[in-house]
This record gives structure tokens, sequence and C-alpha cells, in this order.
């Protein structure tokens, strides 16, 4: 069985991350990606609040410049789906369908992924209008008319934050209050920006090459349907983290993120996790970066402590 110092699971901003660090410090490290490396900044069109990029920079050629660093520092990066994880003690298994892997440390960076609705015309204009993100991608809709979709705290703070841009914010509930309670729902009720449309669902993403232009949306009151014009929607009905393979190897909330403290470790000595898996404030492409560099040289120093 093939045995590392180092095994970081997923290619995203903080894996990549991890692996220039772990790399960089001659660490005997491999990186298991099952896609593309990159993760979720691949469907990012733009950019904008990434230091040192003025002008932006697409998530494409973040992805890529990420990756060409690391691999100029010698990370290896395998493509491979991570099945399971198993604690066995002063090592870790990490299964893979096709081989099994020996680590003295692993960090965790599987990633995240929003809750999708599941209508027609959602995929296909996903990062044309279609986003999950309204601080990576709401400066875009400047003097627009958007729709933001859900009725939680991340739909209501995010709703409001779209108005700094937006002329009007469509705010789409299923239900006929919010499940936003206090401060939270009363910044949107007394925006002048917002309008709520209670009971009201989506039921088809509607556009072209051009971007989103409209939503067939349903009273669920009356049932009836009716075309919503607009320029974008930002859906928030959740994030699920991808860390379905894990399932009680290591400590997580109750839906399903990572618990980390401040070194980025887990529960299982050794085992460090980082990036949008783990249960925090802000999912962002710096924040999971930094956490990546954080993970990798907290591993380091496991490493010289158990050696």
């Amino acid at each position: 069985m093939e045995q590392r110092e180092l095994v970081i699971v997923g290619g995203g901003p903080a894996g990549l991350t991890a692996g220039l660090y772990a790399a960089r410090a001659k660490l005997d490290v491999v990186l298991l990606e099952s896609l593309s490396p990159g993760g979720q900044v691949l469907t990012t069109d733009m950019i904008e609040n990434w230091p040192g990029d003025v002008d932006g920079v697409s998530g494409f050629d973040l992805a890529d410049r990420m990756r060409d660093h690391a691999l100029k520092f010698g990370l290896e990066i395998r493509s491979a789906e991570v099945t399971k994880l198993e604690d066995k003690g002063d090592v870790k298994i990490i299964s893979t369908p096709k081989e099994e892997i020996k680590a003295k440390t692993v960090v965790l960076c599987p990633g995240a992924r929003p809750r999708q609705l599941g209508i027609p015309g959602e995929e296909e204009l996903t990062g044309k209008g279609v986003s999950y993100c309204g601080t990576c991608d709401g400066p875009f809709y400047k003097n627009a008319t958007i729709a933001a979709i859900g009725g939680g705290n991340t739909a209501v703070e995010e709703a409001v934050f779209l108005t700094k841009f937006a002329d009007k914010v469509y705010l789409l509930h299923r239900r006929d209050e919010l499940r936003a309670r206090g401060v939270l729902a009363d910044r949107v009720l007394e925006n002048d920006k917002i309008e709520v449309l209670w009971s009201h669902q989506p039921l088809k993403v509607q556009g072209g090459d051009q971007g989103v232009q409209s939503l067939l949306i349903k009273n669920l009151k009356d049932g009836s349907e009716r075309e919503l014009k607009v320029d974008g929607a930002f859906v928030f009905v959740g994030t699920i983290p991808n860390t379905e393979f894990l399932k009680d190897a290591v400590d997580m909330t109750s839906g399903g993120f990572i618990k980390v403290d401040a070194r980025q470790k887990t529960s299982i000595p050794g085992v460090f996790a980082a990036g949008d898996c783990c249960d925090k404030l802000l999912r962002q492409v710096v924040v999971a970066a930094g956490e990546g560099a954080t993970a990798a040289y907290a591993a380091q120093r496991y490493l010289e402590d158990h050696s």
C-alpha cells in the first residue's frame, strides 16, 4: 500500500494552496481531486475581490494560476475520488475506487456546492446570470433588476447586500413569512429597493446567450403563473458540503460541515480541514486559500512533532 506524509483531498483554492505550501516545504504529498483542479472557482465568471488583481480575474484563470503555482513546487495532483477516510491512529487510510493510501496526515478540502433549485434553465445559465453568491457577483448588476430566491438568513442578508448595486431586488419566498427573524427581516421589509413576493416559487429560468432575461414564477396561493423580467437570479436556498464520504469519521455539524479550530484541526489528530467544507462565517476564495495555507503548515508541524 502506498504511503505518504500528507494526502490532500480536494483541489479547489484551499487544496491547491495547501498543496503549494506542503510541496514548498518538501513534504511527501499528493493531492487527490475527482474533477478538474479549481473547484467552484471554475464556474465563476469574474472575481473582483482577489487581492492584487485590480481589474479582476476570471475564475478559470485564477484556478489555472493556482494549479500552475503548486505544480512549480512539485506538487503531485492525481485524479481520484476519495470514498472513505479511516483513522488507524498513527496513520490514516484514504480509499478511492482504485487504491488505498496510507497517510501520516490528511488535509480535507472537498469543498461545498450550492443547493440548486433544480428547475429548467438554472444549470444552463449558471455563470450567465444565475449566481449563488451575492458577494462574488453583486457588483456586476449595477442599476439592474434582479431576483433573490430564498427566505433564510443568508437570502435576507444577500438581498440587502444586493441593493448596494441593483435598482430593484425581488425576493421570492415559498412561504408567507420569512424564516429569517428580527433585525434581518426588518431590514428587508424596510428597504424600498426590495419587493418580497410572498408564496412564490420559480419554475424556470429564461434567457440565452446574453444571459438571464426572466423567471417564470408561480403564485402558490392561487396557482397562477407569470413572467418576471430580471437581469439576474441569485439562489440562496442552502449550501451542501461535499463531506458525504466522511460519514462519522470526523465531527461535523448537523448540516455536514466539518468542525475545526483556529489551526484547522479536526476531531482526529493529524487530520485537518480547510475551505468551504468547514463550519465558518464566510465562504470566499481568499478565505479558503488562507485556511489551506494554515492547514498545510499545521500538518507540517504535526509531522515534526510526531517524527
